[in-house]
């Protein structure tokens, strides 16, 4: 029976994690093993819509939130100069799925291990695979080999095992740069609130302990920091001064700094490897969907797996109940930053006149199950 199939999983973050608890309750053995050396501590934070809430909820992660991240009421938009654009009331967005919750990295991945199945093999990725008939012979890095029965690639969005599904795909840059900071100077920020400016956007959001997560970006014409050693400060340097004050803490010298990048993959199964989380379908976090695709593909596909009948089907199952949910965060991520991109005056009226709209329109068919 599928419930007894021998399953590896690449990768030790989010969605490898959530991969593993999802596949172990159903039945399966699963093996997860992460090329880092040592457990994953870092990271800012972590904005939690209804539907991340409602699938860590349903893996097992209720309380954890409840203990260690902060509720978010509210969306806040304002221009650069603080001025108001927009409200958006959490509650009413996400009826009946689950209330928004902002939470560092750092502990949603602990909650994470607190309740995996099974230990992860730290310092150790996959040198080699071979199909056959019946499995996947995979060969590792320290010298061990094991047959499967499936491979999950959880392995983000630099992928290696996404080469071997879809060697045509590849992250692509979107033209955007972005920095993200823990602060515990804005113990006054009780919900999401952006400052939007020309070109320029900042975020930012309680987690918890009266500490935000702040997030900055600009569009950049390359994927290099474009900082100087005026740092963040010079670039927002028009903004009004709680923006300011943000970015001229200590917290925000030691900002971690990524492109904005998507992967847009045709297919996510070869075989009886498959893709999950952003080996798939990373997209721009305009849409705070990353964790929310992550987990919910982690569900779709324990469900799928455990469902019988030929494994290499059950996987194509996945993909097909999978991909018109992540396409369309895409499409609309790159509408959001099609309008956020607007001459701001243009911007900032649509705002004025239309964010719940576009929210509603955006997030309505996110509220479903997956």
């Amino acid at each position: 029976m599928s419930s007894h199939l021998e399953v590896l999983v690449v990768g030790a973050g989010i969605a490898g994690l959530a991969s593993a608890i999802a596949l172990g309750r159903e039945g399966m053995h699963v093996d997860v093993i992460e090329r880092s050396p040592e457990s994953r501590t870092a990271g800012a934070g972590l904005f939690l819509p209804g539907n991340s809430v409602r699938a860590l909820t349903a893996l097992g992660l209720g309380k954890h939130l409840g203990a260690l991240g902060a509720p978010v009421p509210g969306q806040r938009l304002m221009d650069h100069r603080g001025r108001a654009l927009a409200d958006i009331d959490m509650a009413d967005l996400w009826r009946g799925t689950a209330g928004c919750v902002g939470i560092t990295r750092g502990d949603l991945h602990a909650a994470l291990q607190d309740i995996v199945p099974v230990p992860v093999r730290h310092g150790v990725t996959v040198d080699s695979l071979k199909h056959s008939d019946d499995g996947v012979q995979v060969e590792f890095s320290d010298g061990g080999c094991a047959r499967y029965d499936v491979v999950v690639g959880a392995d983000g969005i630099r992928s290696s095992l996404r080469e071997l599904v879809d060697p045509a795909a590849g992250a692509r840059y979107l033209g955007q740069v972005s920095w993200r900071f823990l602060t515990g100077d804005a113990a006054d920020i009780d919900r999401w609130t952006v400052w939007l400016g020309p070109g320029t956007a900042f975020l930012a959001y309680p987690v918890s302990g009266g500490r935000v997560c702040c997030y900055a970006d600009v569009a950049a014409p390359s994927p290099e920091d474009p900082t100087t050693a005026a740092g963040l400060a010079r670039l927002f340097s028009g903004y009004e001064e709680r923006v300011r004050d943000l970015l001229a803490t200590p917290d925000a010298h030691e900002a971690y700094f990524s492109p904005v990048e998507e992967v847009r993959c045709e297919t996510w199964a070869r075989g009886r490897v498959v893709l999950v989380g952003d080996a798939a379908h990373a997209s721009s976090p305009n849409m705070a969907q990353g964790v929310a695709m992550a987990v919910e593909d982690a569900q779709v596909l324990a469900e799928a797996l455990a469902g019988g009948g030929d494994t290499e089907e059950l996987l194509r199952r996945y993909v097909q109940r999978r991909l018109p949910r992540t396409r369309w965060v895409q499409r609309q991520t790159r509408r959001r930053d099609r309008t956020r991109s607007l001459p701001p005056a243009v911007r900032n009226l649509a705002f004025r006149h239309g964010a719940k709209a576009l929210f509603e329109r955006g997030y309505a068919p996110l509220r479903d199950l997956p």
